[in-house]
């Protein structure tokens, strides 16, 4: 397995503040690698270390094969890198900035950055200053995209897009992984992890909750039950489900033309629950798929000790 980031046991303190305690993670090259947490649980500092924007107080990092604190200049021409807080300012144009990105960050395929401009449908001849906040965050994306990196790290990167233009971005980072590219995805817009994440980490206060593939971490949240069933008393149902451990908020009401209408929540697996029902006849039935949401604000609720991040 090639990897594009290691890191191990992964810390930073500023004075008394512990902003990242002990996270460990590995992103596989030509994978899109979400980082899930929110304001304050240590994304953009966790990203600014892998960039070697500042220092780990302890710990391990790897990024390209490298210890991003030796990699210099070379190693940052293999990334593309957007901040969460993009600041462009002044009467330089936005084809002025990214003529300025591309001196610095490698040889750019002609018309990529044409390409881009056309998805994004930014005026690259307007000073920077006078663009809006949506359109100077299309041009830090241009930026980051443009040299066609082996590795994008984004912070926040749809911050200010209309919904139309955060779809774009969703079809740009598949097709960057579809070219072998690696991404790092930090944000707190859940179904944008949904939609095009392989993986991923969640941050609480600076410590990882969970760690893993997409799927999985759906795996362990809520599922809601709708279910027809004919042939049985209500009490008996409601006392059947209720003796599940997992199964909570369990409902129970008469149905029109005969048979009861059950609902209720499942805590994690279903299979006490299927077994249960087998008891009964059900006449229809709808499990509504986990939302990955519901998961990432159980595990916020688990408590965690340490500081804040941001």
């Amino acid at each position: 397995m090639d990897l594009a980031i290691t890191t191990a046991a992964l810390r930073k303190e500023f004075g008394a503040c512990t902003a990242v305690d002990g996270v460990t993670f590995e992103v596989e090259v030509g994978t899109v690698f979400g980082l899930i947490g929110a304001n304050g649980s240590g994304k953009t500092t966790t990203l600014r270390m892998l960039l070697d924007i500042i220092r780990l107080t302890s710990g391990s990092i790897e990024v390209l094969g490298q210890d991003p604190r030796q990699g210099g200049a070379s190693l940052r021409k293999r990334i593309g890198f957007l901040p969460g807080e993009l600041r462009l300012e002044g009467r330089a144009t936005g084809r002025q900035i990214l003529d300025f990105y591309a001196s610095v960050s490698g040889p750019i395929v002609p018309g990529a950055v044409e390409q881009l401009t056309e998805r994004f449908g930014v005026d690259l001849d307007r000073p920077v200053g006078d663009l809006s906040r949506g359109n100077k965050q299309k041009v830090g994306l241009i930026q980051a995209f443009m040299h066609e990196p082996e590795l994008l790290i984004l912070d926040e990167p749809t911050s200010g897009l209309d919904p139309l233009m955060k779809r774009e971005f969703i079809q740009l980072v598949r097709e960057a992984r579809d070219n072998g590219q690696t991404v790092l995805l930090s944000t707190h817009i859940l179904s944008e992890i949904q939609q095009c994440a392989d993986s991923v980490l969640v941050l609480n206060k600076g410590r990882a909750v969970a760690n893993g593939d997409v799927e999985s971490l759906r795996l362990t949240s809520i599922r809601y039950l709708h279910a027809g069933i004919s042939g049985a008393q209500r009490d008996v149902v409601q006392d059947r489900l209720t003796r599940i451990g997992n199964v909570r908020d369990v409902v129970t009401s008469a149905r029109a033309g005969g048979g009861i209408r059950l609902a209720a929540t499942v805590d994690g697996p279903v299979d006490d629950l299927m077994k249960a029902l087998a008891e009964f006849t059900i006449t229809d039935i709808t499990i509504d798929e986990p939302d990955l949401e519901e998961s990432v604000l159980s595990l916020y609720e688990k408590p965690v000790g340490g500081g804040h991040g941001a």
